[in-house]
């Protein structure tokens, strides 16, 4: 039976054949192995032309026999990235209980390219406000479960309080007890505008009081049918919190399928920084969620493979997965906790 090692020369010897058989002298090197894909280094001669080597693409996914690879350019270098036949589950409940220590205000989204914990530290100037982008079955509502349980593993209800708005009534349902909600999970259109609105007033007395503790994170899961309902009004709200949120502690994550200008409203969209983007319908839909072109997106393989786009940047990553019963388990651990600390959970 063929070792990995094997599998990764002889991936690597096919890509390098395809090069050839256009006449691009070129080289593959290494081969990195993550939980969904194994991502190979292309070198070619000097005087190739990227547009001729990136049109192989459906060639070489062809020879290597899987449905699609993705190819991209970075640091002088081409990357070939194709999905493995067995793709491995990344469980956040593990990645938390390996890093002994991390920042106040960091999330743990998955494992990165080379298979190490990728985190976000919403206290950073950079990052502040996260959008979450991608179609039906990319993984959105799963991956800001996690974001969420990441948040309240690391803080105590007295460091952090959750704000969840939940157009759909059932993304964020299994989090329903969690003892950092500053009220039960929001659905109706009306209660969220109102909940917004709380949420600005608070903004704007931390202010007056110059604080930012405890933490204040909205997170929304699916735009798009909050802001259909909610219009105007849900835009102006989101519009002040992600202006004038950081410096009050104030963070703001939201979801949606295709981040539009007509869905997010031009001013919310300039102060989300940070972009979490999974798969997409096409190169036209990834350029709009990732705000820059030839990401990728579109070839991403869906359940949780994403990009993280900051200031330029990409990085691919496997976002951590919960399964529903589990996160119930955490969510009874974390109410003894806060019962322990003398805190005092929402019940619905």
């Amino acid at each position: 039976m063929p070792t990995m090692h094997d599998i990764l020369d002889q991936q690597a010897d096919l890509i390098e054949s395809v090069m050839a058989a256009h006449k691009i002298p070129a080289r593959v090197w290494g081969g990195v192995v993550t939980p969904r894909f194994v991502r190979y280094q292309l070198t070619t001669a000097a005087g190739v032309r990227l547009n001729k080597v990136m049109a192989l693409k459906d060639e070489v996914a062809m020879m290597l026999g899987v449905s699609d690879v993705r190819m991209y350019r970075k640091d002088g270098a081409v990357y070939v990235e194709a999905p493995r036949s067995r793709p491995g589950v990344v469980k956040l409940l593990a990645v938390h209980k390996s890093l002994r220590k991390r920042p106040p205000g960091s999330i743990i989204l998955g494992v990165d390219e080379e298979g190490a914990p990728l985190l976000v530290q919403l206290t950073s100037p950079n990052v502040a406000h996260i959008l979450v982008a991608g179609s039906t079955g990319s993984g959105k509502t799963v991956l800001l479960r996690s974001m969420i349980l990441s948040l309240a593993l690391r803080h105590s209800p007295r460091a952090l309080q959750c704000l969840l708005i939940d157009p759909k009534s059932r993304g964020f349902s299994p989090l329903a007890r969690l003892p950092h909600l500053i009220r039960p999970i929001v659905t109706d259109p009306d209660q969220a505008i109102q909940a917004l609105a709380d949420a600005v007033k608070e903004m704007e007395q931390r202010d007056r009081e110059k604080r930012n503790r405890p933490l204040l994170t909205i997170f929304i899961d699916e735009l798009a049918d909050l802001r259909m309902v909610g219009g105007q009004a849900v835009e102006k709200l989101l519009a002040r919190l992600t202006q004038r949120g950081r410096e009050a502690g104030v963070h703001v994550i939201v979801a949606t399928q295709r981040p539009a200008a007509t869905i997010m409203g031009g001013l919310v969209k300039a102060n989300l920084p940070v972009r979490l983007v999974g798969s997409v319908a096409s190169p036209e839909d990834a350029k709009v969620a990732t705000g820059i072109a030839r990401s990728g997106a579109e070839r991403l393989t869906g359940r949780g493979d994403f990009l993280l786009v900051a200031r330029g940047e990409i990085v691919r990553f496997q976002a951590g997965y919960v399964a529903e019963k589990d996160i119930r388990a955490t969510v009874r651990a974390l109410q003894a906790r806060a019962r322990r600390e003398g805190g005092s959970p929402v019940t619905q």
